[in-house]
């Protein structure tokens, strides 16, 4: 499960160690350190990292083929988590030391730095191989942070990207060594702590107006 530690003014949410997929708990976990995150005062940044082969391989396909009648429910969470991060009043920085796919791509594009792996682990956005269509919100979400044409290519083609790839189309801030992956991103995250508060709140909010209201329309979320 998802663990909050915290480095000088920067926190440190491991996702966990194994697929780190987004079970209705470990959504809940996430929810929770969040809260701490913002609750806390003063100079403050947030890493997201994970411990193993994955940093997350998103939705939890088992879990809802097991609970189907809480499809839209749990889409509008996942949607919220998407939100939440996005819009977030600290600078977010997320460490991609494995696998990063489909939903966990998506969240990792809601942070506002990423860092990848070079040597090993992909990048990828399988849905148009799983016969999955994006929701109107997580279209909204990869569009809004990715340009146009790697956006097109990373959705229509489910390529899947080496951290030189990601690094070159702008998927990922950096691709640095397996060592490198987690300090590399809270030396990012604590150059910018004293970013945190309102004035950062307001200015991602207006940016991401769009996507934002997108994921939070619960009317219809999947279209």
């Amino acid at each position: 499960m998802p663990s909050l530690d915290r480095q000088d003014n920067v926190f440190v949410l491991d996702l966990g160690d194994g697929e780190n997929r987004f079970h209705p708990d470990w959504l809940t976990a996430v929810g929770a350190a969040l809260d701490e995150v913002e609750k806390a005062e003063g100079p403050r940044a947030l890493v997201t990292a994970a411990t193993g082969k994955f940093y997350s391989n998103g939705l939890d396909l088992d879990w809802l083929s097991a609970h189907t009648d809480h499809h839209q429910d749990y889409v509008v969470t996942v949607h919220e988590l998407f939100a939440r991060m996005l819009s977030l009043p600290v600078i977010t920085v997320a460490a991609l030391q494995g696998h990063t796919f489909a939903a966990g791509a998506m969240f990792s594009l809601a942070h506002d730095f990423r860092v990848m792996r070079a040597d090993r682990g992909y990048w990828c956005l399988p849905e148009a191989d799983i016969n999955i269509p994006f929701t109107p919100g997580m279209a909204a979400l990869i569009q809004s942070r990715l340009a146009p044409q790697t956006a097109h290519e990373a959705m229509i083609t489910a390529r899947r990207y080496g951290g030189a790839d990601a690094a070159a189309t702008g998927i990922v801030d950096q691709a640095v060594t397996e060592e490198a992956v987690r300090s590399t991103a809270i030396e990012i995250a604590q150059a910018q702590v004293n970013k945190a508060g309102d004035t950062l709140g307001t200015i991602k909010a207006r940016m991401y107006a769009p996507a934002l209201a997108t994921l939070r329309d619960t009317t219809n979320p999947l279209g």
